[in-house]
């Protein structure tokens, strides 16, 4: 049992290895749908250990054999730790062989998992390695940046942070509690004076979440953490000489009511309590003389959390993820669209401003219900009652949040000819829910 795949990537070997070898190799290639994380990587693809964190508190430790490996050319990983080593007998070994015009990278498994339970796994990574070396190869040629990075642990910066390393830039996570190493101590009252030295941009992610009751004490957490805190940190920045500040938003800028039109970066923002926080938190932000991106977010769709896994149990459970009549719009974009296009706003120094973080195709929640309950072959016959998120979010909440009605169009990512993984919903649910076909094997 266990599975063989031999598939072909047009990137010569040098690039495709040293792509593995990089920190985030490993995150990069773990489907989000896939009950496990990655709580450490290997230092060394040649004998190092990566540990997944499964449910229950268990663990997988993979161990790097320095008896399977060979520069360049081969490197093998097996369940180390009991009881996974003797139920699963699990050992890994990637080859990569030059072929004419690229790579054929080969996986060969050996384990009593089936092949049929490890196929979803293997379609998924071998799209994900591709997209990404084509992403990368997409970029412009200049120097490796060192990124300082505040949200690094949550769901868009632990991919974020991962493509950016696997490119081959340095990440400094900004992180409020004790510093381990490749971290440095963020006081968001007081910032270090020192806190950026050596950093040539930084991306700010963090906030507080917005999900649960918009109570006043909640709604102020919302504000504090996020107005203040930007201000102070973009004017550090810039006194520091960072040449660029790329800041999270929401298409929540537009409003909860801004479905009627298709919403671009040039459009004012909407009302309401979000719309607010955003028009501010933006403009703390913005620094005379540093370049400043403000990436306005859609609902960001992954495997791993977020909306995705609630509406998915949703459908699974015989209800839809329909809300009422379903009919305000959902302004959407897969995960990996939108670490691309933090990404890109990153090394392209021509991107200044607002942009969209949204897929072209913007999808009506009754849409949405119909696609994944199509996908999932489920029925799509009763809908969630209104007042259901308003019970968990309350009624100001569920309207700014679940209840949302927003239709953002990417208009500067089409500006700048950006390509998008994932441009229609259905080819963003398959990846991120693991039903994508794997590749042929080679002969």
């Amino acid at each position: 049992m266990g599975i063989h795949a031999t598939y072909f990537l047009p990137f010569n070997r040098e690039t495709v290895w040293r792509w593995h070898t990089r920190p985030g190799a490993v995150t990069r290639l773990t489907p989000g749908f896939l009950p496990m994380r990655v709580a450490q990587e290997a230092a060394s693809i040649r004998s190092g250990t990566t540990v997944f964190d499964l449910p229950a508190g268990q663990r997988w430790v993979a161990r790097h054999d320095d008896n399977g490996y060979v520069a360049g050319a081969q490197f093998t990983d097996f369940a180390s730790n009991e009881p996974l080593r003797s139920t699963t007998q699990w050992r890994h070994v990637h080859r990569f062989e030059d072929a004419p015009g690229g790579t054929v990278l080969s996986d060969d498994v050996r384990s009593r998992i089936p092949e049929a339970v490890l196929r979803a796994a293997w379609a998924y990574r071998q799209r994900q390695l591709l997209e990404d070396l084509t992403f990368i190869n997409s970029l412009p040629q200049q120097p490796q940046l060192t990124v300082a990075m505040t949200g690094s642990s949550g769901l868009v910066g632990t991919h974020l942070r991962a493509q950016l390393t696997t490119a081959g830039h340095s990440v400094i996570q900004l992180v409020r509690g004790h510093a381990r190493p490749g971290q440095r101590h963020w006081d968001m009252d007081n910032p270090d004076p020192d806190l950026l030295r050596g950093v040539d941009a930084v991306i700010h992610l963090a906030g507080e979440s917005i999900m649960g009751r918009f109570t006043d004490k909640k709604k102020h957490k919302i504000a504090a953490s996020r107005i203040e805190p930007t201000r102070k940190l973009a004017r550090l920045a810039a006194e520091t000489g960072v040449q660029t500040f790329v800041s999270a938003s929401a298409v929540g800028y537009y409003g909860t009511d801004a479905g009627d039109v298709a919403r671009t970066e040039s459009d004012g923002p909407g009302n309401g309590f979000l719309a607010d926080v955003c028009a501010r938190w933006e403009d703390a932000s913005r620094v005379d003389g540093m370049r400043t991106v403000n990436i306005r977010t859609g609902l960001a769709l992954s495997g791993a959390g977020g909306l995705l896994p609630v509406l998915k149990a949703s459908v699974n459970a015989g209800l839809s993820a329909r809300f009422g009549d379903g009919d305000f719009w959902m302004s959407w974009v897969a995960l990996d669209d939108l670490t691309d296009i933090y990404t890109r706003t990153l090394v392209d120094d021509t991107v200044t401003g607002p942009v969209n973080a949204t897929a072209p195709e913007p999808v009506t929640n009754a849409e949405m219900s119909a696609t994944l309950a199509s996908l999932l072959h489920r029925p799509n016959l009763l809908s969630i009652p209104q007042f259901g998120p308003k019970l968990l979010l309350g009624n100001e909440g569920a309207h700014e949040l679940a209840l949302a009605d927003q239709r953002a169009v990417p208009v500067v990512a089409k500006q700048h000819g950006w390509r998008f993984r994932y441009p229609t919903l259905e080819a963003a649910l398959r990846h991120e829910l693991g039903m994508e076909e794997q590749v042929p094997s080679q002969g």
